[in-house]
């Protein structure tokens, strides 16, 4: 998938696509995440589907819920869902970064290479 360190700097172009790739799987990703929260919340709680997406969206950025439950299955999803999101987030932002933080230390291992030649 990525070059070796021995292999040259990948195109531009090639850059540019590993970016999109890695974009579109971090959307999938981040919906897959909503979809399991929204459906969490409107089977524990009983919330109509907005509602359920939007008290989900929150969980996932961090704000915390926007409605009171009141139910202790929907207090634990929501406690379960808390600590997924949290790993779901970072999983996320890897994924996001991972062409950048590559390309960064690929460019330096080229440049260390010539730096011995």
């Amino acid at each position: 998938m990525y070059e070796h360190r021995r292999q040259p700097l990948a195109s531009k172009r090639m850059f540019r696509r590993r970016l999109a790739r890695n974009a579109v799987l971090a959307l999938g990703l981040i919906a897959m995440s909503l979809g399991i929260g929204a459906v969490g919340y409107h089977m524990a709680e009983g919330l109509p589907w907005l509602d359920a997406v939007l008290n989900a969206a929150m969980i996932l950025t961090g704000m915390g819920p926007v409605d009171q439950l009141h139910s202790q299955a929907a207090k634990l999803f929501a406690t379960c869902y808390a600590l997924f999101s949290g790993v779901a987030f970072l999983t996320t932002m890897a994924v996001l970064f991972a062409p950048v933080v590559h390309r960064v230390a690929h460019r330096f291992h080229v440049e260390m290479a010539r730096d011995d030649a």
